[in-house]
């Protein structure tokens, strides 16, 4: 059972990264913040006396059906933004994936780097970060779950595989476009990957 420290911890720890996600989710941080109160409000009230271990996923469940039920409310009002919208159609461009690196282990965290990083490459540095974000935003849907899951949740294949409700093939297939199509917007801004 996680004690009221662990638990406040926790929250803590995963507020800035929740927060985030929902935005890419919703494109409004009013109710990106409303959505990861509510969700870390739901998850103290009903789970806050599981184990430390288990609060992760549950979360990530909790966040993810809680911006489902916005998704749902907008649509009643008649603003639907569809966060599960069917992926584009059309061919793929001829593209290599295995050619491609995840863009996001170019960035090194701030706890990395504080003090040591000069104000060129800390603009860079932040100039590459505000693009990744843009492009993540653009993402269909699912790939951009299953990539936020993955690489920013530091979520297993087939943990994300559970909480979407899809196989495990599915999510590597969605953050391998989603790593391209990222990779390509990359290299189309000069960067070199």
């Amino acid at each position: 059972m996680a004690s009221s420290k662990e638990l406040s911890d926790f929250l803590q720890s995963i507020e800035a990264k929740s927060f985030k996600r929902t935005v890419f989710a919703t494109r409004d941080e009013e109710a990106a913040l409303d959505i990861v109160q509510e969700s870390m409000m739901k998850l103290a009230e009903k789970y806050g006396d599981h184990d430390i271990s288990e609060l992760p996923l549950i979360f990530t469940r909790i966040l993810q059906n809680t911006t489902l039920d916005w998704f749902r409310r907008q649509k009643t009002q008649n603003t639907w933004v569809s966060l599960f919208s069917s992926l584009k159609g059309g061919g793929r461009d001829n593209l290599d994936e295995s050619e491609y690196s995840d863009p996001l282990e170019f960035i090194e965290s701030n706890e990395e780097n504080l003090g040591f990083e000069s104000g060129e490459s800390l603009l860079e540095r932040q100039q590459l970060i505000k693009i990744i974000e843009s492009e993540i935003s653009k993402l269909p849907a699912r790939q951009r779950e299953a990539f936020l899951m993955r690489y920013w949740d530091d979520l297993g294949i087939s943990e994300t595989a559970k909480i979407m409700a899809c196989s495990e093939g599915s999510v590597k297939t969605h953050c391998s476009r989603a790593s391209v199509t990222l990779a390509k917007a990359l290299k189309k801004q000069g960067f070199k990957l």
